[in-house]
C-alpha cells in the first residue's frame, strides 16, 4: 500500500486514535478486601487484574491508561501502588497484584466508610503531588476517575461516600464508580450479570446533587471474564468535547419524496477491537491490517482538540446481500449519536431522533450505506484519493462502520460460480458432520491464541477474520 493511500485510508481511524486520547483520565482503583468476602473474590480479581496488566502495559499506540494508583482496604487502608505510568511498567503492576494476594482473609474491619472516604481523598492529593513533580505534561492532570471494587451492598457504599465527601474539594474528581461484585448466591435474583444502576434514590438524591460528582453503581458477576471486561472499559476513548463524525445524507437518499436539503448526523465512534498490530510481542498472530502510522495524526505535534470532525458522504445505498466480506478490512468502529456537551439540548434531541430513524430504515429494509471520505468545506482537496466505508445497521441504537478496499488495492482473483450441485455422497458426508453441531444464533468470541508474554496463561480474545469469498457488488 502506498503512503498516500495508507494516509487516506487511516484518516477515519484518527478520530479514535492519538489525537482523541489526550483527555484520558488518571485512574484510581480501591479494592475492598475486607474479610470474610475477600476469600471468595481474591483469586478471580487478582487473575483479572493480572490479565489486564499484561495487555495494557505492552499496548503500543496512543496512551489509553496514563496513570494508575491502587488502594486496598483490609484491616487498614493501604496504598499498594502510588500513581505510576502503566505502559512499560509490568513488573511494578504485577508486584501490586502479589501484594493483593497476600492480604489477610480473616479479621475485622471497623469504620469501613471512613477508610473508603480517606482512600478517595488520599488519591486526589497523591495525584496533585505527582503532577507537581513530573515533567510529563501530556498527561491530563485535570481529572481522575475512582473505581471502588466491593462485595458489600453498593448502595450502602455510595451512601457512605456521599456523606464522607460532602464537604470535600472534589474539583479534580470526574467520576466515582462503585462496582459491586455479585457473589454466586446473590446472582440468583439478578439478570443480567452486569448492569448499571443509578446510585441514589429519592431519599438521598439531594445529597448526590450536593456532591456535584458523577456517581454510578454497577453490579458485576464475580468471574474473571466479567471483571476483566469491566477493567477494559478504561481503554475506551474518554473524550466528549467534540463529536467524531458528520454523516451526510444527500437528498433522495432513500426515497424520491425526501427533503430537498441534505441531512447531517453528528456521531461518536467507539472501537470494538484492539488491533493485533499494537501488540509488539505477538508477531505470529497473523496478517496485520494496520501499521503504527495508522494510529498517528498527520501532524505529530497535534495534541489539542481543535480538529475538525471527519466527514463521510453517502454515495450509494446497497442491498446487504450485495456486499461481500472479502472487500472489508481493518477494524470496525461503532457509530452512535453524539453526546458532545457543546451541543444544546434541542439540537442533540433532534440529532438523536434522526439517527434513530436512519437505524430503523437500514434495519427494516436490509440496506447498507456506501460512504466516502470528504474534505472539510473550504479546505484544499489534498491528494484527491478517496477512502470508502460501509455503514451497517444493528439491533441496537448504533451503526457499524467498516473500511472498504478500493479497486487499486485489489489483487486479480478468479472465482467462478458453481452451477452444479455437489455429489450426493459428499453432500451427505458434510451434512452429517454439521448436524452434530448445534447452530447458534449469536457469535461469542472465544479465547484463541496465547499471548507470548512472561505469563503464558493470558489469552487474547478476538473474533476470527472473515474468509475471502468474492468481489464487492452494489445494487
Amino acid at each position: 500500500m502506498s503512503a498516500r493511500n495508507r494516509s487516506c485510508s487511516s484518516s477515519i481511524l484518527q478520530a479514535c486514535s492519538s489525537s482523541s486520547f489526550t483527555r484520558q483520565p488518571s485512574r484510581v482503583l480501591i479494592v475492598d478486601a475486607s474479610p470474610p468476602w475477600w476469600s471468595e473474590t481474591c483469586t478471580v480479581l487478582c487473575q483479572a487484574l493480572e490479565n489486564f496488566f499484561f495487555l495494557t502495559s505492552s499496548l503500543a499506540g496512543p496512551v489509553r491508561l496514563p496513570l494508575l494508583s491502587v488502594f486496598a482496604i483490609s484491616v487498614q487502608l493501604e496504598c499498594l501502588l502510588p500513581f505510576v505510568q502503566v505502559k512499560g511498567n509490568l513488573t511494578r503492576l504485577l508486584s501490586c497484584v502479589e501484594e493483593l494476594r497476600s492480604l489477610p482473609q480473616e479479621g475485622c474491619v471497623r469504620q469501613r466508610g471512613t477508610l473508603l472516604t480517606q482512600a478517595v481523598l488520599d488519591s486526589l492529593q497523591q495525584l496533585k503531588q505527582y503532577m507537581c513533580h513530573t515533567s510529563h505534561r501530556d498527561i491530563n492532570s485535570n481529572c481522575v476517575e475512582v473505581t471502588v471494587l466491593t462485595c458489600q451492598s453498593g448502595k450502602t457504599v455510595i451512601r457512605q461516600l456521599e456523606q464522607g465527601l460532602e464537604n470535600s474539594d472534589l474539583m479534580s474528581l470526574r467520576r466515582l464508580l462503585v462496582i459491586q461484585i455479585a457473589l454466586q448466591q446473590s446472582l440468583c435474583d439478578r439478570s443480567p450479570a452486569c448492569s448499571l444502576e443509578t446510585p441514589s434514590s429519592e431519599d438521598n438524591q439531594e445529597e448526590s446533587l450536593m456532591l456535584g460528582t458523577e456517581m454510578d453503581l454497577q453490579l458485576v458477576e464475580g468471574t474473571v471474564e466479567a471483571l476483566e471486561s469491566t477493567l477494559k472499559m478504561w481503554l475506551h476513548e474518554q473524550g466528549g468535547d467534540r463529536e467524531h463524525l458528520h454523516l451526510l445524507l444527500p437528498p433522495s437518499c432513500f426515497s424520491a419524496n425526501s427533503s430537498p436539503s441534505p441531512v447531517c448526523l453528528k456521531c461518536d465512534m467507539q472501537e470494538r477491537l484492539i488491533s493485533p498490530a499494537l501488540l509488539a510481542s505477538t508477531p505470529d498472530l497473523g496478517m496485520k491490517t494496520e501499521s503504527m502510522q495508522d494510529f498517528q495524526p498527520p501532524n505529530k505535534s497535534l495534541t489539542n482538540q481543535n480538529f475538525s470532525p471527519q466527514r463521510l458522504r453517502v454515495v450509494k445505498v446497497l442491498h446487504a446481500d450485495g456486499v461481500c466480506q472479502s472487500v472489508l478490512y481493518g477494524l470496525p468502529l461503532i457509530v452512535r449519536p453524539t453526546s458532545c456537551w457543546q451541543l444544546d439540548w434541542d439540537e442533540m434531541e433532534t440529532n438523536n431522533q434522526m439517527f434513530h430513524a436512519l437505524c430503523h430504515i437500514l434495519k427494516t429494509r436490509d440496506w447498507f450505506l456506501l460512504v466516502r471520505s470528504e474534505s472539510e468545506p473550504g479546505s484544499s482537496p489534498g491528494s484527491g484519493v478517496f477512502s470508502y466505508y460501509v455503514i451497517q445497521s444493528s439491533g441496537s441504537h448504533s451503526l457499524l462502520l467498516k473500511p472498504v478496499m478500493t479497486r487499486e488495492l485489489m489483487l486479480p482473483c478468479c472465482l467462478p460460480v458453481s452451477v452444479e450441485d455437489p455429489p450426493l455422497l459428499a453432500l451427505n458426508t458434510v451434512e452429517g458432520r454439521q448436524s452434530q453441531s448445534r447452530a447458534r444464533a449469536t457469535v461469542t468470541p472465544l479465547p484463541s491464541i496465547p499471548l507470548k508474554m512472561p505469563r503464558p496463561s493470558l489469552t487474547l480474545h478476538h473474533s476470527r477474520p472473515c474468509v475471502p469469498a468474492a468481489f464487492f457488488q452494489d445494487s
